[in-house]
C-alpha cells in the first residue's frame, strides 16, 4: 500500500515553514511520534510524511491509506483532511492525544482511530487495511519496544533545527490538572533501556539532539546512569526537567559532563494559589533566583515555561511576572494561557465555565474559559502584552550580555542568541501587540489574536 503520514496545522502555522524569514524553523525538531509510527510500519508499504507547517498535502497523488496525527488544536484541521481523503474513498486513521480522549467524535471523521501509544496497534491497522478489514478502535501498548532506527530520510533537515530527536521516559509521575500527559499514559512513567539510548545516539553523527522527555530527571538513579552512559559519546544536548536539579549538585555535575547545554524548566506561575491548585511545591523568588544562578554556572541556557490564567491571577499578574523574570536572570520565555484540554482533570473541573469549544482555539494562546479575576480579553492581551515585552530589542540585548558574562558564555552564546531572535521574530510574524490589563484598557484593543475574536464574533 501507499501510506501518507500527515502532522497537520492550522491558521498562522500552515505553511510557515516555507517562508525565508521567521518560519519557525528554531522550533521545529524532528517529529519524533510520525517517524515511529512509520518504522512501525509493516514491510512491503511504502510510506510518505508531510508535515503541513512545511509541506503542501499531494492531492493528486494516489494514496490507499492515510494516518494523520492529532494534537487538540489541529483537531478541525484533521476533520478537514479526513473528510477530503475519504471522499475519494480513501480509509483514514488518526492517533494522537486528541482521538485517544475523544474516541467517539474521532470517528465521526475518520475510519479508525488509535488509541494510546502507536506500538502493536498501528501494525495491526495496517495489516487490516491492507485486507480492506479496518476494525473502528486500535489500543496502543505502552510497554512495547520503540523502533530504534527512524526513517528520517523522510523529513527536510533544512526544514528543521534537528532531526536528531530521542526519549529516555515515557509519561509523568506528577498529578497537575492541565497536563495532558498525566492523563495520556495515566500517571505511569516508561523508562527505556540504556543501552538502547546509547546505541540510538551511536547511530548519528550529529553533535546536538534533544531529548523530548517531559521529566527526564524525574528518576535520580536512572538518569545518573544515562548520563554517565552518555557522556563518552561527547554530544551536546538539552531537555525538559524540574528545577530541583539544581539542588542536587551530583546530577548537575552528571547532566554538564554528559554534554547537557539547556533546560526548558516548567515554572508554570509565580502565583502561590496557583501552585498549591496544581499539586506543585511553593518556591521563593530567592530559591528560584538561586537556581538559575546555579544552572547558569554549569553552562545551562535557562527557558522558563509559564501559564496565565489560574484563578488567582489578576490583571497585574503580567507585569509582576515580567519584573520577576527580569530579576531571576531567565535567558528564554514560553508563556501560554491555561488551556481545559479534553482528558484532562481540569477539563472536568472548568466544564461550567468554559464557553469556546472551538478545538482551534486550543493552542493556548486564547482564553477558552472565563477567567476569575479578569476578562477573557484582559488574559489574552495580556499574554500578547508579556511577549512582546520580553521579547523587546533592548530586553534582548541585557539578556545576551549577561549571558556572555557565564560560564561557556561566548562558546554558547549563538543559544540564547537563536532562541531570543526567534521568538521576537514570532512576535513580529504574527503581529503580536497587546496591553498590559493593569493599566491600560483601549476600547478596541489592536491585537494578534483578538483581531481574530472580534472577526469570529461578526461571524
Amino acid at each position: 500500500m501507499r501510506i501518507l503520514l500527515i502532522a497537520p496545522a492550522s491558521g498562522h502555522w500552515r505553511g510557515l515553514g516555507r517562508r525565508r524569514l521567521f518560519n519557525g524553523r528554531t522550533f521545529r525538531f524532528s517529529m519524533l511520534s510520525l517517524l515511529s509510527v512509520a518504522a512501525l510500519t509493516p514491510g512491503g508499504h511504502t510510506v510518505r510524511l508531510i508535515d503541513e507547517q512545511l509541506d503542501e498535502v499531494p492531492w493528486d497523488e494516489p494514496v490507499d491509506l492515510v494516518g494523520i496525527t492529532v494534537m487538540t488544536a489541529t483537531a478541525p484541521r484533521a476533520y478537514e483532511l479526513c473528510r477530503r481523503f475519504r471522499e475519494h474513498g480513501v480509509p483514514v486513521v488518526l492517533g494522537g492525544f486528541h482521538p485517544t480522549f475523544n474516541v467517539e467524535e474521532a470517528l465521526q471523521h475518520a475510519t479508525a482511530v488509535v488509541a494510546g501509544p502507536a506500538a502493536d496497534a498501528w501494525p495491526a491497522a495496517v495489516e487490516d487495511a491492507a485486507r480492506g478489514q479496518l476494525k473502528p478502535v486500535y489500543r496502543g501498548n505502552p510497554h512495547a519496544p520503540v523502533p530504534q532506527e527512524l526513517p528520517r530520510h523522510l523529513l527536510n533537515p533544512r526544514g528543521y533545527v534537528s532531526l536528531q530527536t530521542c526519549y529516555a521516559t515515557l509519561g509523568c509521575r506528577n498529578q497537575c490538572a492541565f497536563c495532558s500527559i498525566t492523563a495520556f499514559y495515566q500517571g505511569q512513567r516508561y523508562q527505556r533501556d540504556i543501552a538502547d539510548i546509547v546505541r540510538h545516539l551511536e547511530s548519528f553523527g550529529d553533535r546536538f539532539f534533544m531529548f523530548i522527555d517531559d521529566n527526564l530527571t524525574q528518576d535520580r538513579d536512572y538518569a545518573l546512569r544515562l548520563f554517565r552512559a552518555i557522556t563518552p559519546l561527547k554530544k551536546q544536548w538539552a531537555t525538559q526537567a524540574s528545577v530541583e536539579i539544581a539542588d542536587d549538585p551530583d546530577l548537575l555535575a552528571a547532566m554538564t559532563e554528559s554534554g547537557c547545554v539547556g533546560v526548558f524548566i516548567g515554572l508554570e506561575s509565580f502565583s502561590e494559589g496557583a501552585l498549591c491548585s496544581q499539586n506543585k511545591t511553593i518556591r521563593t523568588p530567592e530559591y528560584y533566583r538561586d537556581a538559575v544562578r546555579t544552572l547558569h554556572r554549569h553552562g545551562m541556557v535557562v527557558e522558563a515555561g509559564l501559564i496565565f490564567g489560574f484563578d488567582g491571577d489578576g490583571p497585574d499578574v503580567f507585569e509582576t511576572t515580567l519584573a520577576m523574570l527580569d530579576d531571576l536572570g531567565i535567558d528564554v520565555m514560553q508563556a501560554s494561557i491555561l488551556t481545559p484540554l479534553p482528558g484532562t482533570r481540569l477539563f472536568e473541573q472548568m466544564r461550567g465555565r468554559i464557553v469556546d469549544l472551538d478545538w482551534s482555539h486550543y493552542d493556548y494562546k486564547w482564553a477558552v474559559f472565563e477567567p476569575a479575576r479578569m476578562t477573557r480579553t484582559d488574559l489574552m492581551a495580556g499574554l500578547e502584552w508579556i511577549n512582546k515585552r520580553f521579547y523587546s530589542p533592548a530586553r534582548i540585548l541585557r539578556r545576551l550580555a549577561r549571558w556572555l558574562t557565564m560560564p561557556s558564555g561566548l562558546g554558547r552564546f549563538h543559544i540564547p542568541l537563536l532562541l531570543n531572535a526567534a521568538y521576537w521574530g514570532r512576535q513580529f510574524q504574527f503581529g503580536v501587540k497587546g496591553y498590559n490589563p493593569a493599566r491600560e484598557r483601549p476600547t478596541v484593543p489592536e491585537l494578534g489574536v483578538l483581531a481574530d475574536v472580534r472577526h469570529h464574533a461578526r461571524g
